[in-house]
């Protein structure tokens, strides 16, 4: 029996709801596997937890996660609480600590899912974004000055290192060899940009010496949203900076029917410290306790996290199901169903109970 400890933090908004649903999934995962088990510890960590003590996890909630194999996180936010504290007081601070420097996006058109793209079909989008998850714009080195007079100045100085640029860089060029097409777009804004991003097209350049058998282009970033929506086929795998590439990834969700069927992974490929999985949607309290929230990019994360874990077999059938289960037309609401959270996670449950292969 293979024992994997996993922590689950659920966070905000509908995270508990998809949370809850895909730790029901992955214990049926388990059963059917017959030689797995998940060992879950839950922590209350997120908004609720920061208005009784004044932050979003305690102070030695990084040494309480560091000994699990896997982070499994719900969404953070809420609109009482500013953004920039509920983001860096938890998300963030776990990326960061834990030098989870490569976020995986991995998106494609799902059987039953329809694609606002015209007359898109299943196949014609299959991507996975690699976005840098450290530096850039999201490095946190800036601050404000004069604050609230007519001369206040703000920056965010956005941290390009040599270090952290190759080894995402070659983190994408690994990723795209493993993938059948074996091709990697790189994304930049080197054109306006002339220093971070010039940096960043010539180490892709010294990168790709290393991989003859992968096949790059470049893109600007304001292209390649052209790109991505007049031509999916021509892409396979992408890597771009922390900005570009969480603004990107949620245009690439939209494209594939609904950010609802998103997933993330937070990787440390060194495995030095817990990785992290979760649902890129947010915490969308419009919907929260409606029962309606969809968890599919929650199994779909999930998947990521049995594949980090080295259990490809278990992933490969977790994917099968949510694939059944969606061209089954059991949906929420976004993706134009008409089923509830807990009407997929059942319906998840029964196609993993009757998977033979």
């Amino acid at each position: 029996m293979r024992n994997y400890k996993i922590a689950s933090i659920p966070a905000d908004g509908i995270g508990p709801e998809v949370i809850d649903a895909g730790l029901a999934v992955l214990e049926a995962l388990a059963r059917r596997e017959g030689d797995i088990n998940f060992d879950v510890t839950h922590f209350d960590w997120g908004t609720d937890y920061y208005k009784k003590y004044g932050a979003m996890m305690p102070s030695d909630g990084l040494a309480q996660l560091k000994s699990f194999d896997a982070i499994y996180f719900g969404a953070v936010g809420a609109p009482d609480v500013p953004d920039h504290i509920t983001l860096w007081g938890l998300r963030l601070q776990i990326c960061q600590s834990f030098d989870q420097y490569a976020n995986v996006r991995p998106t494609k058109i799902i059987d039953g899912v329809e694609s606002p793209l015209r007359n898109a079909q299943p196949g014609d989008l299959d991507w996975v974004i690699v976005r840098e998850n450290s530096e850039g714009e999201y490095a946190g080195n800036g601050g404000r000055v004069h604050k609230g007079m007519p001369e206040e100045v703000g920056t965010e100085v956005a941290i390009f290192t040599r270090i952290g640029v190759e080894r995402i860089m070659r983190f994408a060029f690994e990723l795209a060899q493993k993938r059948p097409r074996k091709f990697l777009t790189v994304v930049t804004k080197s054109n306006a940009q002339r220093h971070g991003m010039v940096m960043w097209d010539e180490i892709a350049a010294e990168v790709a010496k290393d991989f003859p058998d992968v096949t790059w282009d470049k893109m600007l970033v304001d292209a390649m949203t052209v790109r991505m929506t007049l031509d999916p086929k021509s892409l396979d795998t992408i890597v771009a900076t922390n900005l570009h590439a969480d603004i990107l990834s949620d245009l690439a969700g939209a494209l594939a029917g609904s950010i609802g069927v998103a997933p993330t992974a937070n990787i440390d490929p060194q495995r030095r410290f817990p990785s992290m999985f979760e649902p890129i949607h947010g915490s969308a309290f419009d919907i929260t306790g409606k029962g309606i929230a969809n968890p599919v990019a929650t199994f779909w994360t999930a998947c990521q996290m049995l594949e980090h874990l080295g259990e490809p077999s278990a992933a490969a059938r977790l994917m099968r199901a949510i694939e059944t289960v969606t061209a089954a037309g059991i949906k929420t609401p976004d993706i134009g169903g008409k089923a509830s959270t807990k009407e997929v996670t059942d319906a998840m449950i029964d196609a993993i109970k009757g998977s033979n292969e």
